[in-house]
């Protein structure tokens, strides 16, 4: 499901990276191989969902809902919800998804896999 969020109320990016950070996302900064940061990425696993937002720049946002189940987070198979665009625009449509119910916890961990740069492995 796409969204295409256009409320008057969109969300200052700063308060809501700070937002993401209260709801318990962990951030990653994939940098390049001369150690330039690429892009801010929150992921927050919850009930049977994972939830990632994507920084590339303000007006270049993605944000994406996928299941627990999903190998590659950043690349997932199966998107469940996502939204592109302004990085406001994108928060606030995040930011007023509701929560899933917690079925069951997600499980797996973050592995790093270079300097930056980390892989979610789920648990089999």
């Amino acid at each position: 499901m796409m969204s295409d969020h256009s409320g008057d109320d969109l969300c200052d990016v700063d308060a809501g990276l700070h937002a993401l950070i209260a709801r318990g996302y962990q951030f990653v900064h994939p940098s390049d191989a001369t150690g330039e940061v690429l892009a801010v990425v929150g992921v927050r696993v919850h009930g049977d969902v994972v939830d990632v937002f994507r920084l590339n720049a303000e007006d270049d946002a993605l944000a994406m809902r996928m299941p627990a189940s999903e190998e590659n987070v950043f690349a997932p198979g199966t998107c469940l919800w996502r939204c592109a665009g302004p990085a406001d625009r994108v928060l606030t449509a995040l930011l007023s998804l509701p929560d899933c119910a917690v079925n069951s916890p997600a499980s797996g961990c973050w592995v790093p896999v270079r300097p930056g740069h980390a892989k979610w492995l789920a648990a089999s």
